[in-house]
Order: C-alpha cells, then structure tokens, then sequence
C-alpha cells in the first residue's frame, strides 16, 4: 500500500494531470479527487487519506478554509498546498491555517513528490525558495534578543539542528549534513518543540531568528 493521498483542485484537467503523475509512482496512491469545499470535506470522509494536496484557488470558500475544516474534522491529516503564490503572508497564513507542506505550482512533480513524502514521515516542508521568503516575511520587525534569563538553554547540537529546521532542511537532510541518522535528528527537533514550547515550524523560524540563529545570505 502506498501513500494514501487525495487531490483538490477544481480544474478537472490539472487534477487529471496530477493524478497521472503522481499514481505512475509506486509509493503513492490517489484514493479521491475533489473540486471544493463541500466534496473535499465528503470524499475525506469516504476514503481516508493521509495527505491531501490542496490548491489555494477553489470556487466558493478558499482552499485556507478548507485546510481548516480538515484539519478541525481529521486531526492527522497532512495538507500540502499546492499554489502559483509564493507571497511569504500568504505561505505563513497557510502554514498557520494547518497546512504542514507548500509547494509552487511552477517547482515541477518531483518537488510536489517531495513534499508528499515529507510531510507523510511527519515533517513540514518548503521548498528552498518558499522558505527564503517565509524567513524574510518573518524577520521584518522581529528584534534580536541573544541573552533572554526566561529562554530554555539550548545545547550547540539544538542550535545547529534548531537553524537547519529553520532553513527549510528536511530530516533527511541535516541528516546527511551533520552525518547522523534521522531518528536522532527526529529525537532533537521533537525534544526542542518541548522545550521551547513550540507546536509549528513557524514558530521555530521566529525563534531562531530573535536569537539571532539565522542568517539569509544575500542572493545575486
């Protein structure tokens, strides 16, 4: 059995396309299709999926609304959004609105894929250009405060694995980064969620950014 995932999008075309791409993969299985609000809240009902791929743009209530009202009625759920915004406010009122993956209608299958994956072994993912954009929208106004005697001690391994998180790095690959394996990268960002008293990777971006953890470089 492969990923049970279920495609939003009121464009029967696209969705078509989409569905052809991604059930020509071994690990994925389209198990319903949906054009708005109504069907998407039906057909999750009916089949269950473990991720959904949601466009932004549906006819009637936006696909922010229908991101809440599956999340609200199926906790578990995983919701990658797939839109043409990359706007950070729009990504950070998705991310905020439930979804835990984003992903550009213009990234190609093979990010989408990514992101399916991703978000199904329980991470939160954007690509690399959506979260440039997320930690810029976050970072405007937000002041540095290095030395708070309220913020819970990190070690210099939380740090480093905090900052990485904070860069849009999957598990996989600070895995890789710092050459250990992804159950002891899945141990730390689980314990700094409980330490700094965090439920979103929002939040961990905010953090590190006021500690002064991160820093973009400039693009040519």
């Amino acid at each position: 059995m492969g990923i049970r995932v279920m495609l939003v999008e009121d464009h029967v075309i696209v969705r078509e396309g989409l569905k052809a791409l991604l059930a020509s993969e071994q690990d994925i299985e389209i198990v319903g299709e949906a054009g708005n609000f109504a069907e998407a809240l039906q057909v999750t009902a009916q089949t269950r999926p473990e991720v959904v791929v949601l466009d932004l743009r549906l006819p009637g209530k936006s696909g922010m609304e229908v991101c809440r009202a599956l999340k609200e009625a199926f906790p578990d759920i995983k919701v990658v959004i797939l839109s043409m915004y990359d706007e950070e406010e729009t990504v950070i009122r998705a991310l905020k609105s439930g979804a835990t993956g984003y992903v550009l209608k213009k990234a190609g299958v093979a990010e989408l894929l990514k992101a399916i994956r991703a978000v199904h072994s329980g991470e939160a993912y954007l690509d690399s250009t959506i979260a440039r954009r997320v930690v810029e929208g976050l970072q405007k106004g937000l002041p540095l405060n290095r030395g708070s005697e309220t913020d819970p001690e990190l070690t210099p391994r939380e740090e480093e694995i905090l900052r990485l998180v904070a860069e849009g790095l999957t598990n996989q690959e600070i895995a890789r980064k710092l050459f250990i394996s992804v159950k002891t990268v899945q141990a730390h960002r689980a314990n700094l969620m409980k330490k700094l008293g965090v439920h979103d990777r929002v939040d961990l971006v905010k953090y590190a950014l006021r500690k002064g953890l991160l820093h973009l470089e400039k693009e040519d």
